[in-house]
């Protein structure tokens, strides 16, 4: 399993205690589903984010 699908799937999990909250629930779901999935991405070298937080040189 990538690490992508991981970080997408533990962002998910993490996200379905609040899922009890409705709407906001789901927002918190989709919230926590893309972070995952972007932290999985920059540990599958998919995405660097360290290029995306130093900026312009």
């Amino acid at each position: 399993m990538s690490h992508t699908r991981a970080g997408i799937i533990l962002g998910l999990v993490l996200a379905f205690a609040t899922i009890f909250g409705g709407w906001a629930g789901l927002l918190w779901a989709v919230l926590f589903g893309t972070l995952g999935g972007v932290v999985g991405a920059h540990l599958d070298g998919t995405l660097d984010l360290r290029s995306l937080l130093r900026g312009r040189e």
